[in-house]
């Protein structure tokens, strides 16, 4: 079996790049950056990343021509040291905790909320 992470890219697709953009920063402490696009019709701000990395994910906030934000059944987990920080910082940045800090076991626990746009997104420590 394969014991390396399969996950390359993720996009999460929003309305409002700005606002989401805000939330993002805002809940997870981090700064995005703008990933230049030769097509008028897409814009997107990437989580942060590094080719150095050779393994997890990294991704973008997308909002293009034609693909509606939120309504999907895919869910992004954000890594987190204790996730009770981020769901401190949900709601002031415009976001909705769906389900508070929660054990899930043996594997930590977890934060499901609901961004500016609609998507949900969850949220994951081990403490």
């Amino acid at each position: 079996m394969n014991e390396i992470n399969p996950v390359g890219w993720f996009e999460i697709y929003v309305d409002d790049i700005e606002r989401a953009t805000k939330f993002y920063e805002t809940v997870l402490n981090t700064a995005l950056v703008v990933l230049p696009n030769p097509n008028d019709d897409m814009a997107m701000m990437t989580f942060p990343m590094s080719s150095e990395k050779m393994f997890g994910a990294s991704g973008a906030l997308v909002k293009m021509k034609g693909v509606k934000a939120g309504g999907n059944s895919t869910i992004v987990y954000f890594s987190s040291i204790d996730c009770s920080r981020e769901e401190a910082r949900i709601e002031s940045a415009g976001g909705t905790i769906n389900k508070s800090k929660t054990s899930i076991g043996e594997h930590g626990f977890m934060v499901l909320a609901l961004d500016t746009e609609g998507n949900m997104i969850g949220i994951h420590s081990m403490k």
